[in-house]
């Protein structure tokens, strides 16, 4: 027998690729005979730069950038030297991981003038294609903050112009865009695991948002300021992605890498597939097995778990699913011939999350028995 397992991450617990390992381990426990190949995968969100810098044997270079607030960081990207491709996440200068407590959040200054400066460098390095992964976003700029770096200029329409820089809610009194740089930028596809729009009830501020830290109060200031930027961006340059399906991934990014660096926005999932090289890693094996940490409706949405379900199912395989925990939803659960669900009743989150390499040989174990 001859199984795959290709995971994404469990967050706030394994990686992808620990998560993989310790299937494997409790796979091997009973089938000692079985080819096992392991193949740890994501969908845009973090994780994305790891898993495709692993796969292709990349290396990973250090910039100086700045995190939404204005410290400055060292961030990181991976690099392919033969495919001179750099791969990296927004998250890691703007993300929720740069923040120091929870508390922190503030969706009106929070900007993501790092990631355009991680852009520069990939490009200063040469690169002719640039990946960059769009989850785990604690900014709702529309790719404000990224633009400015990148050397375009925002004015007022003040009788007096003047020149934004400040906060994101600022926006709402824009008027011109100003290029002062002679940009030239690679190829750069955008990894998203959403297909919001930029705007409107399923739009970034009102769906992702209160997570950010927008409360009600401030729903209608941030949409108005998104509003604005997309209505002088189309007015000036032509066109208008506002309702492009990914527009709305990490608080507006996607808008602004396609409206101001010409990126494409795809669905994450397939880009890292892709990648890795997935499909010809399922062609020849009998079994496949994957997992995350949740498995619900969202999951259907593009998350790893469906692709890699819907993929085995296009090449004639089992799939089964191991994951922290899981929905009772049957249209989540009928895509895979089995899901294994993690959680401990009685136990405390914190502790199901802190054992989860354990349950996850456990249950591997009781998927190899059934095999």
């Amino acid at each position: 027998m001859r199984i795959l397992i290709a995971p994404d991450k469990f967050k706030g617990s394994l990686t992808a690729r620990e998560v993989a390992e310790n299937i494997e381990k409790g796979l091997r426990d009973v089938l000692t005979n079985a080819r096992i190949d392991i193949g740890p995968m994501a969908d845009g969100g973090e994780g994305t730069a790891e898993v495709i810098c692993d796969a292709l044997h990349g290396s990973w270079i250090d910039c100086r950038a700045h995190d939404p607030f204005g410290r400055e960081i060292k961030a990181r990207y991976a690099w392919i030297d033969n495919r001179r491709l750099a791969v990296m996440e927004m998250s890691e200068a703007a993300g929720m991981r740069r923040l120091f407590h929870a508390d922190e959040r503030d969706p009106l200054r929070a900007n993501t003038f790092g990631v355009g400066e991680m852009l520069l460098d990939a490009a200063s390095h040469g690169a002719d294609e640039i990946v960059i992964g769009l989850g785990g976003s604690v900014t709702n700029d529309g790719g404000f903050g990224m633009v400015r770096a990148l050397g375009f200029r925002f004015f007022t329409n003040y009788e007096k112009e003047q020149e934004l820089k400040g906060a994101v809610s600022e926006l709402v009194n824009l008027a011109r865009i100003e290029k002062t740089r002679n940009l030239s930028l690679p190829k750069i596809v955008a990894a998203a695991d959403v297909r919001n729009p930029l705007l409107g009830e399923n739009g970034a501020t009102q769906v992702f948002g209160p997570q950010k830290g927008v409360t009600p109060e401030l729903l209608d200031l941030l949409e108005g300021a998104l509003t604005r930027l997309a209505d002088v961006v189309g007015r000036e340059f032509g066109f208008d992605y506002r309702d492009e399906p990914g527009a709305g991934a990490a608080g507006g990014l996607g808008f602004g890498l396609m409206s101001f660096c010409g990126a494409k926005i795809q669905a994450g999932f397939e880009v890292v597939a892709d990648a890795v090289g997935l499909e010809s890693k399922m062609k020849d094996v009998d079994v496949v097995v994957t997992g995350e940490g949740s498995l619900d409706r969202q999951t259907l949405e593009g998350k790893t778990p469906a692709g890699v379900a819907r993929l085995a199912r296009k090449l004639g395989k089992r799939v089964y699913a191991i994951v922290g925990r899981a929905s009772n939803d049957r249209e989540v659960t009928k895509i895979f011939d089995r899901v294994y669900e993690l959680t401990q009743p009685g136990m405390s989150e914190k502790e199901n999350m802190a054992r989860a390499a354990e349950f996850l040989r456990e249950k591997a174990r009781e998927l190899a028995k059934r095999l």
